[in-house]
């Protein structure tokens, strides 16, 4: 059982056991077991295929949104086991919020793509506070300087990186314990690339931060532990300053290197 080596259980946000996803009975995920440590970035690495978005997407049971999609084994967060009757999935989302690999605004303005989850889950007092929360929640995605003279301007008049930013904005806006980005910045420019690292760097010491990627050098850049899966399993998983320079899998080495994809 190949685990993450977090010394301290108490810094464990996301605790992974036996998790084993099939599509239509092929199996996508086979007995993965890691723990996610809190206020750090985990990086998924790994070839096309291998799982790397499947297990991302498990965090908020996104899987069970697909037809035929099974799930068996655990997953903890808090403490709490998310598959365990009762839970509600939508109230799960809300505590672990996902960015997606295209910017996906909705056709509203910048000012209610923040607000709408906030209006969804108001309270009064949180009502009476709306503009307060948007213009928080645009400050910590690094957006509000752009936007602040324009907030009822259409999300589609943004640019691509700024409508990512809007995106992770309206992610945090409700604020989750846990947020997934699934290739966030493929589709973006080197400079709006940058802009969401750096935006990586400044949400992890409020958010867990679990990303997929397939950008070797990005992994490196961000993330603080790296797991790398292949065909449906966990190869690898550690600090990621171990795993890039020195891999204890040949698996690992091969892919990193590029020998193999």
């Amino acid at each position: 059982m190949l685990q993450t080596p977090i010394a301290d259980a108490a810094q464990i946000c996301l605790r992974v056991r036996g998790l084993t996803v099939a599509y239509a009975e092929e199996p996508a995920l086979q007995g993965i077991s890691l723990d996610i440590p809190r206020h750090q970035v985990t990086a998924f690495i790994g070839p096309s295929g291998c799982g790397k978005t499947t297990l991302l997407r498990s965090f908020n049971r996104m899987n069970e949104l697909i037809e035929d999609a099974r799930t068996e084994g655990v997953i903890e967060l808090e403490g709490c086991n998310i598959f365990q009757a009762g839970v509600d999935p939508a109230q799960l989302r809300r505590q672990v919020g996902m960015v997606f690999q295209r910017p996906n605004p909705f056709p509203k303005s910048i000012y209610d793509n923040v607000a709408y989850g906030l209006r969804i889950q108001s309270s009064s007092s949180r009502a009476a506070n709306l503009d307060q929360e948007v213009e928080s929640a645009l400050r910590r995605a690094a957006l509000w300087d752009e936007v602040a003279d324009r907030l009822d301007a259409p999300a589609l008049t943004l640019s691509g990186g700024q409508q990512q930013r809007l995106v992770i904005a309206r992610a945090i806006a409700v604020k989750p314990a846990v947020l997934l980005l699934d290739e966030p910045a493929s589709a973006l420019d080197p400079i709006s690339t940058l802009k969401i690292e750096q935006l990586i760097h400044q949400l992890k010491s409020n958010y867990t931060i679990i990303i997929v990627t397939h950008n070797m050098q990005q992994a490196a850049r961000v993330s603080d532990f790296t797991a790398f899966l292949n065909a449906g399993r966990l190869v690898e998983y550690g600090p990621a300053e171990a795993v890039f320079t020195n891999p204890k899998e040949r698996q690992t080495e091969d892919y990193i290197t590029g020998r193999r994809g």
